[in-house]
């Protein structure tokens, strides 16, 4: 369970979030049992204003959402516990903070050397890399749009797929 929390929180970094938050969502994620606050705070030793932040964070995110018990009143927290809704939650987030707002900046961009003298090879180079990634993001549309049935044929049918096809990239 530690080394979980721990390698989770590491990862946070990398994830565009900080250790505490990754931390408490990796504990909420583990656990069999929703957790208060205090709980929270004292399993990861961490300190009130970190959990209540981090906790705030994550639901915010959508990956983490609160529950009252009969008897209690204070709010129990747990994470998404079924891992496909949780996986679609955190990309579904991350193209909100990231792709998206680069798409519209690459549009932007794109606009703007069309009308100044930014030299064509530059503006050929902006066009294909604004192209590439609408068409990512157009994939990535259509297919969240599918049941999830579908999503995880259309995965493992890809998978399949891949095992036929020649090996190594294409230039």
């Amino acid at each position: 369970m530690q080394s979980f929390i721990l390698h989770w929180g590491d990862m946070g970094a990398k994830w565009g979030t900080n250790r505490s938050v990754a931390q408490i969502h990796a504990l909420l994620h583990i656990s069999p049992e929703p957790l208060a606050a205090d709980e929270i705070c004292d399993l990861l030793n961490l300190a009130r204003s970190n959990v209540s932040n981090g906790l705030k964070e994550l639901q915010s995110l959508g990956m983490v959402k609160s529950q009252r018990q009969l008897g209690d009143r204070r709010d129990h927290f747990t994470s998404i516990r079924d891992m496909f809704e949780l996986t679609t939650t955190v990309i579904e987030s991350r193209r909100e903070r990231e792709y998206l707002p680069t798409l519209r900046a690459l549009e932007a961009v794109q606009r703007e050397a069309e009308e100044d003298a930014t030299p064509e090879a530059v503006k050929g180079r902006i066009k294909e890399t604004l192209d590439t990634m609408q068409m990512f993001d157009g994939w990535y549309r259509d297919v969240s749009r599918l049941p999830r049935g579908v999503q995880m044929a259309a995965i493992r049918l890809g998978g399949r797929i891949a095992r036929f096809l020649p090996k190594g990239k294409d230039d």
